[in-house]
C-alpha cells in the first residue's frame, strides 16, 4: 500500500468521524425541506475507465438530473433553498469521503467524470483515466465556479464540451506527470482557501 492511499485511509476515517454531526444537521434540514433522499449517486467514470456511485449530498430536487447533467448558474431552478448554501461552502462533496474510503476516490486527482462525456474524450486524454479521480484538483480550483462561468455561455453545454473538459483535461494531465505527496498537500490547502475566499 503507498502512501497516497494511507493518507487517504487514514484522513477519511478521521474526517467522517469528526464530520458526523455535520452529516447528521445536513440530513435533518434535507429532510425537512424535502421529502426525497439525504444522499445523490451518481455514476461516474473512475481508475481504468470503471463505473462508480459517487456520493454527494442532495442539492437538487429528486430526478433533477433527467433535465440535464449541468448546473447552469447560482439559481438553477432545480436546486434546493439548503442545497444552494450546501454547494456553495462545497458541504455537498464531504459524502466522497466514503468513496474515497472505498478506494474508488483519492482526496486529489482529476475530478470524476459522467460516461456521457468521458465517451468525447481522444486517445490522449483518456489518460486521465490512468490515476483514481479525487474531490479536488488544479482544475476544481480554477473553476470553482463553473456553474456561473456556463450561465454566461450561448450554449453551456457546448462551452464545457469544448472550452472547459479540455482546460480541465490538460491541467490534469500535468498533474500526472508531475505529482507527489507534496503537490497533493498544495492543492488541497490552496482549495480550502478558495472555499474560505469564496
Amino acid at each position: 500500500m503507498d502512501a497516497k492511499r494511507l493518507f487517504d485511509i487514514f484522513f477519511s476515517l478521521i474526517g467522517i468521524f469528526f464530520l458526523l454531526p455535520v452529516f447528521l444537521l445536513v440530513a435533518i434540514l434535507l429532510k425537512r425541506e424535502h421529502k426525497g433522499p439525504v444522499f445523490y449517486r451518481q455514476t461516474r467514470v473512475g481508475l481504468n475507465q470503471k463505473c462508480f456511485q459517487l456520493i454527494k449530498f442532495r442539492t437538487m430536487c429528486p430526478d433533477a438530473d433527467k433535465m440535464g447533467l449541468l448546473t447552469i448558474g447560482d439559481h438553477d431552478a432545480r436546486i434546493t433553498k439548503v442545497g444552494c448554501w450546501l454547494r456553495k461552502h462545497k458541504v455537498d462533496e464531504l459524502p466522497q469521503l466514503l468513496n474515497i474510503l472505498k478506494g474508488e476516490m483519492s482526496f486529489v486527482g482529476p475530478r470524476p467524470e459522467v460516461l456521457k462525456y468521458v465517451e468525447m474524450y481522444d486517445s490522449s486524454q483518456q489518460r486521465v483515466l490512468s490515476v483514481k479521480p479525487g474531490i479536488t484538483d488544479w482544475a476544481s480550483i480554477k473553476y470553482i465556479d463553473e456553474s456561473s462561468l456556463l450561465a454566461t455561455a450561448e450554449d453551456p453545454e457546448s462551452f464545457y464540451i469544448h472550452n472547459v473538459i479540455p482546460s480541465k483535461i490538460s491541467q490534469n494531465l500535468e498533474y500526472i506527470d508531475h505529482h507527489n505527496l507534496w503537490i497533493d498537500f498544495k492543492i488541497i490547502s490552496y482549495t480550502l482557501k478558495s472555499i474560505l475566499l469564496k
